[in-house]
């Protein structure tokens, strides 16, 4: 047999097997792209993505919100749950460092994590008038002795205080602010309302931007904003 035709046999299997590999590497790219988790795509896109994957379980488990006292990793990754909550007095531990919040938080999101779809946990805590739960964290007036001051950057100023303390903590979502409108004080939460006149409770909104940061002016409306983001 000719040397220079032996040579070319010789190198078909080795094409076939690039060829083959090559394949291989797209099929396993094509497998790891996930829609929903690539920031890059519109966000409705991945929304419909991610919701187009979830089982009836897995719906429902993001819709529940249990409270911190009744929640583990174990739990989250075991029933989905979207949400976890720390309600008056819901702790970790009597007088407990920010440190010991961050790791509590951090084991719940573990559990999140590990689950099929890998959603992130929210966990929420009353942070109405400043991190109440929280050992040393700064406490303000309530809305009520807020709402007495007519001082809408005052309330700004305390919605940012609020929001370091909170992240401090490795938390990203207070239960505030409370927009109510209180005309009979035999409602048990007229604390929480600025004033009975709407208009002194439209100015105090100001404490928003202060939870939150600035909406930039060319931010679309009906997206998420949070910090910039």
């Amino acid at each position: 047999m000719d040397v220079g035709l032996a040579k070319e046999i010789a190198r078909i299997p080795i094409f076939l097997m690039g060829l083959l590999f090559l394949c291989f590497y797209i099929a396993i790219a094509q497998a790891q792209y996930i829609n929903y988790k690539d920031p890059k795509q519109p966000l409705n896109s991945r929304i419909k993505d991610l919701v187009s994957r979830m089982t009836l379980e897995e719906k429902i488990g993001q819709m529940v919100q249990i409270d911190r006292s009744v929640a583990s990793a174990e739990v989250m990754k075991k029933y989905f749950i979207g949400s976890i909550l720390s309600g008056g007095g819901s702790v970790p531990a009597q007088k407990a460092s920010a440190e010991t919040w961050i790791n509590m938080v951090n084991d719940f999101q573990k559990g999140s994590l590990s689950t099929r779809l890998g959603i992130p946990l929210i966990y929420g805590i009353d942070a109405v008038h400043g991190h109440n739960n929280v050992y040393k964290a700064t406490i303000f007036p309530h809305n009520i002795g807020l709402g007495a001051t007519r001082d809408p950057e005052l309330v700004k100023r305390i919605g940012a205080a609020t929001a370091l303390e909170v992240r401090a903590t490795g938390i990203p979502y207070v239960f505030a602010p409370c927009i109510a409108v209180c005309r009979d004080p035999r409602w048990g939460r007229c604390y929480e309302s600025y004033s009975e006149d709407p208009k002194i409770v439209q100015a105090m909104t100001e404490i928003i931007p202060g939870l939150q940061g600035e909406i930039p002016a060319n931010s679309r409306k009906g997206v998420p904003f949070v910090a910039g983001k």
